[in-house]
């Protein structure tokens, strides 16, 4: 078994330099943020720097243009207006019902909304930060057991993972799930290197928040952090065993807390939890967020796996096929071949081998999301796939320079072929990715021609820089393959970062096809910002308009660039339940009542407002989409029926005739044809009691949405409560 020299003691021929002379003084103090300890090579802290700046001028770029998605907007921006809903989640301010995950990200939002002010930048800002945060994060981790080269390749990859750039251009909870995940693996290394308890309970702590981000996805990375610190923390199996238990109780008080004080607030006092059967939190975490994501039975629809389309069939070739391979399969195979030949290589360490734990930790966290993502036959999106991101880069930077100081060091050839082998693997992998979209730009086709001649000189110098023992040649070669292997993720993360994405459903790089609701952000792809809204073309990232409505300091975006309110594309449907804003059958999106067709348009709301009476709610609609885009361009609460699809029970008949009694609705949209948009029973009874508002009361007859002479619209007041 071969086993690895120790890295050859500092001198000033390799780059280190002695330790400057201890000084306090705050211009000392600034130099040394951006120049490397003495310990590291000189261009360490300054190649760091430049892979920050590089990550957030990707995810930075245009801000002020980011519209986001409008669903969570809204939540934010009613969490701005009302305590009670940002606590909740609520999608509305007078809190009638909650998104259909957990609050944290919403909080983290809608802090910056209240300090900044609600608009694209100010909702997008956190989003860069946490981004950047989870890049420098992962170089300090993989830096501190592998080295200044590694925790760059590490930091490098991450930056320039395609979809992690896509999603941390948006406002989807995903980028602070990751930063999340990264706190609780810190923490547990810490614990893993001192034995100490404490570094444990604050991982657990930070998993239990992620969980308050995207709940049972947090705990993907679960078997691997307990394995990890099983195998190989300081200490007896006894102590390793009892932190682990008291590490446990932390877990579940918070990942739980939130929830057991949701649940234990009357019905009556609290909004309804959407996406739930029962309106309980606990519903929602081993239904529609918890096992449905996995075995495609909704616990809400009682769905058989349709939400799958999003990103190709369930299986094992999942991350490979035409939607998701260039979102985030460049550097598989690379991180496959570097894992195996990684635990090998420290096959005879000892048992609390630093290098060995962190390869364990890495593996599984990207084995447990690959197995995760790739069998998942419940509701799946491309960007889900970003919290694997940081087990693959940290893998290729780990990995990779374990695999050259294999090759360089094993006198007995055994590994000379392995680092040549996972090179060439990953570099024609990426050329098929790159052929795929071919005729797609310039862009993608000068990455193809680096991908070959990079790759092709990297296998070929590797393996003659080996047979000549040439050093130098090694390390040029090595340059090589980062290029040859970085080249098209950074293609498609230039797409990314320079294009209008869709703000529900992001990607990046060009579309590829086979995914319903629109894949993709770059060219050919279905953009967030080429749709219209159903709410007057308004987008929804914008501040709500209309009577000073809108907190101070929001941002504008160019006319045009919302998220799509009234397309009539392709859905994924959850059993009667659609994600991404999209359009099912017998089901319109954004700003179109689900089965009515009946359009919520701009001069209807100015006629809402203007005859709301003193009512708490604007107006009650069918579903989320309706409701979001309504509250973005009112900046009134709105009330949403059935949840995302419709399905929820959020309303019932005797709920609707109190809130008409007390005055606090007056309005409400159903379905003319009786779609799964609205409840039967209400429908029927609106259309019975109510009266009916002709478009012609609103509408000047020049807008094709508001032509007809009934538009689903209906007055109840009081006196129609009988």
């Amino acid at each position: 078994m071969t086993t690895l020299a120790p890295p050859p003691t500092s001198s000033p021929s390799s780059g280190h330099r002695a330790a400057p002379p201890a000084d306090g003084g705050f211009v000392a103090r600034g130099r040394r943020l951006f120049t490397s300890p003495a310990e590291d090579p000189r261009w360490t802290r300054p190649a760091l720097w430049a892979i920050l700046l590089a990550a957030t001028a990707l995810y930075a770029w245009n801000i002020t243009s980011i519209s986001g998605n409008s669903f969570y907007n809204a939540a934010v921006y009613s969490g701005t207006r009302s305590w009670k809903a940002f606590f909740f989640g609520a999608l509305d301010s007078g809190s009638f019902i909650t998104v259909d995950k957990p609050p944290f990200a919403l909080w983290v939002m809608g802090l910056s909304a209240r300090a900044f002010g609600f608009g694209t930048w100010q909702l997008a800002l956190p989003m860069v930060a946490v981004g950047t945060g989870s890049v420098a994060l992962l170089h300090r981790m993989v830096k501190r057991d592998f080295g200044p080269v590694a925790a760059t390749v590490a930091a490098l990859v991450l930056a320039l993972t395609p979809i992690t750039v896509a999603i941390n251009r948006d406002t989807n909870p995903d980028p602070i799930l990751v930063f999340l995940m990264l706190l609780g693996a810190a923490a547990l290394m810490k614990a893993v290197r001192t034995g100490r308890l404490m570094p444990l309970v604050w991982s657990a702590v930070a998993i239990g928040f992620a969980f308050h981000t995207k709940m049972m996805q947090a705990y993907v990375v679960l078997p691997a952090f307990f394995l990890v610190h099983l195998w190989a923390a300081h200490g007896s199996l006894g102590r390793r065993i009892r932190h682990l238990a008291v590490a446990t109780v932390a877990l579940v008080v918070s990942s739980a807390w939130w929830m057991v004080v949701v649940d234990l607030i009357p019905a009556s006092s609290r909004p309804y939890i959407g996406g739930s059967t029962d309106n309980t939190v606990w519903d929602l975490v081993i239904g529609y967020n918890g096992f449905g994501r996995i075995f495609g039975a909704s616990s809400s629809v009682g769905s058989a796996g349709n939400g799958a389309s999003f990103g190709g069939s369930a299986g094992v070739y999942r991350l490979f096929n035409e939607i998701m391979g260039g979102q985030i399969s460049w550097l598989i195979p690379f991180a496959a071949i570097a894992l195996i030949a990684g635990l090998i290589l420290r096959g005879r360490a000892p048992r609390t081998d630093a290098k060995r734990a962190a390869l364990m930790l890495w593996g599984g966290w990207f084995v447990l999301h690959y197995l995760t993502f790739a069998l998942a036959e419940g509701t799946f999106h491309p960007y889900y796939v970003t919290a694997m991101a940081p087990g693959i880069a940290a893998l290729a930077g780990a990995g990779g320079v374990t695999l050259y100081r294999a090759f360089r060091e094993d006198s007995a050839a055994r590994w000379s072929w392995v680092l040549p082998a996972a090179v060439a693997a990953s570099a024609a992998w990426a050329i098929v990715l790159l052929q795929r979209v071919s005729g797609s730009g310039t862009l993608y086709t000068v990455a193809e021609i680096v991908v070959g001649v990079a790759g092709t000189v990297a296998v070929l110098g590797l393996l003659a820089g080996r047979f000549m023992r040439r050093g130098r040649l090694i390390g040029f070669a090595a340059l090589a393959a980062v290029v040859a292997l970085l080249a098209g993720p950074a293609a498609y993360s230039v797409s990314a970062a320079t294009s209008a994405t869709n703000g529900t459903n992001p990607t990046a790089g060009p579309n590829t096809g086979g995914g319903m609701g629109g894949m993709g952000g770059g060219p050919g792809g279905t953009s967030g910002s080429s749709r219209t809204s159903g709410t007057g073309g308004r987008s929804m990232g914008e501040p709500p308009s209309g009577g000073g409505s809108a907190p101070s300091g929001s941002g504008t975006r160019p006319s045009g660039s919302g998220t799509g309110s009234s397309e009539t594309g392709g859905s994924e449907t959850d059993g009667g339940r659609t994600d991404g804003g999209q359009t099912g059958s017998g089901q319109t999106g954004g700003g179109q009542m689900g089965g009515g067709g009946t359009q919520v348009s701009s001069e209807m709301i100015t006629y809402l407002k203007k005859h709301q009476d003193g009512a708490t709610w604007l107006l009650a609609v069918a579903t989320d989409q309706t409701a979001s885009s309504v509250i973005l361009e009112s900046g009134q609460p709105v009330i949403s029926m059935g949840g995302w699809s419709g399905s929820d029970n959020a309303m019932t008949l005797a709920k609707l005739k109190s809130l008409v009694k007390s005055g606090k609705l007056h309005y409400i949209i159903v379905s003319s044809d009786g779609g799964q948009g609205t409840n039967s029973e209400i429908a029927a009874w609106v259309k019975a009691h109510g009266t009916a508002v002709k478009s012609s009361a609103y509408s000047s007859g020049s807008s094709s949405a508001t032509s007809t002479s009934t538009s689903g619209l209906y007055r109840l007041d009081a006196s129609d409560v009988g």
